[in-house]
């Protein structure tokens, strides 16, 4: 249980942890590499370990350092592996490695926590029997655990359905240096979180192997190719520093966010704009981004680009006049938890009204009170609802721990905050 100091205006500069999504996918880039390389400023969380040891169980070399990986790659050549790869809580551990596990000889069993077997990967098994993978799923339908029986990797074309997740098309495309006749794919839905596929496409590039694309729906990768060796630097996560914004926001404060800036391709530095349009102040400083409150107005907005920041807003939409509406966030229902269903019981707590449509959250703002907020073991409720209780006394987040998950350091940073 950890309950929130109130601090009402905060100030401060935080430094937050490089991105979880471009340290999975330089892990995965690395230890499909020839020769070493080296991830600065990497995540070093749950999540990104479990990607990470997995990796070195298919016969990557991975040493971990005070703020970087040294990866010794595989060539593409993975070894035959009789244990299984528990991913526990990772989804996009799941998807990404369920693909490059293709790339290997012989069979591989992936597996995860108990949401983990809830979450949908049918569409990437689909995708991937359409090369000549042969897959299955052995407990609930189109879930994990996953068993890949693995042989040489054509190519060729294929045709992938991305309206549950974006990561289906990330994982075939890390993958498609390492077929023999490389691959075209062509999506045929979606994909939500576009963003996220340009992180994939620039970290190939980053490791010499560039992308044809027609927008978002072909892609042309050569086959018979290798990722080149070298070093990669991790930016910072926008999607953490979407919490410090917001405490600023709610609070009535200002907050830096040092390494940010509008470079970023993350979609989920958008929720700084979003914040702008509600009445915060927004100043891009030479060393990052600093946020300051003011008076907050409801608004209607697609969250469908940056669907982490989904609960940080709509956290901060309760302290704002009138109902902010949020579209694009179907997807949203098979994360760690079901998050649509957890924004609205963890605000019900708070005496905020909020409703979940098929692709749409409501949040109508008024006058928040403390409550126990259980996360459902999903770092994005735990963090998102924290900053409320800046504003609010009585804030209380059962099970902290769970933000190990992408932020072990979360509320060692939150406490860096201070009030005006």
């Amino acid at each position: 249980m950890k309950r929130i100091e109130v601090q009402k205006a905060v100030c401060g500069e935080v430094q937050v942890p490089g991105s979880k999504s471009l340290t999975h996918r330089a892990l995965v880039a690395a230890a499909l590499g020839r020769g070493t390389c080296v991830i600065e400023n990497p995540l070093f969380s749950d999540d990104t370990l479990l990607t990470a040891h997995a990796l070195e169980q298919l016969g990557a070399g991975i040493h971990r350092e005070a703020e970087r990986f040294t990866v010794t790659g595989t060539g593409g050549r993975l070894q035959p592996l009789a244990d299984e790869i528990d991913l526990r809580h990772s989804g996009t551990s799941m998807r990404l490695l369920t693909a490059v596990a293709a790339l290997g000889s012989g069979r591989y069993t992936l597996t995860g926590s108990a949401r983990m077997q809830q979450r949908p990967i049918r569409d990437l098994l689909d995708a991937l029997a359409q090369l000549g993978v042969q897959s299955t799923c052995l407990g609930a339908a189109g879930c994990p655990p996953v068993r890949i029986r693995a042989r040489s990797l054509a190519g060729g074309a294929v045709t992938v359905d991305c309206g549950t997740s974006s990561q289906f098309l990330s994982a075939l495309l890390l993958i498609a240096p390492y077929s023999r006749a490389g691959l075209e794919i062509t999506v045929s839905a979606g994909p939500v979180s576009r963003p996220y596929i340009d992180l994939t496409v620039d970290v190939m590039a980053h490791f010499g192997i560039e992308v044809q694309r027609e927008a978002y729906r072909f892609f042309r990768v050569p086959g018979a190719s290798v990722y080149r060796a070298g070093s990669y630097r991790v930016e910072p996560d926008c999607s953490q520093a979407g919490y410090f914004w917001a405490a600023a926001a709610i609070s009535g404060g200002s907050v830096k966010v040092l390494g940010t800036g509008p470079h970023s391709r993350q979609g989920d530095f958008g929720l700084v704009h979003v914040l702008a349009h509600m009445g915060c102040t927004v100043d891009e400083e030479a060393d990052g981004v600093r946020l300051t409150g003011g008076r907050l107005k409801a608004v209607h907005v697609d969250m469908s680009d940056m669907p982490d920041v989904v609960p940080t807003l709509a956290v901060t939409a309760a302290f704002a006049e009138g109902e902010t509406v949020m579209g694009g966030v179907a997807h949203l229902r098979v994360k760690e938890s079901d998050r649509l269903a957890a924004v609205v019981e963890g605000l019900a707590r708070m005496g905020i009204r909020a409703e979940a449509g098929e692709d749409s959250l409501r949040v109508q703002g008024g006058a928040p009170r403390g409550a126990v907020i259980d996360p459902h073991d999903d770092h994005r409720m735990a963090m998102s609802f924290a900053i409320a209780g800046l504003r609010v006394p009585g804030m209380v987040i059962a099970d902290e721990t769970c933000v190990a998950k992408s932020f072990p350091f979360f509320w060692q940073v939150l406490g860096q905050l201070v009030a005006t």
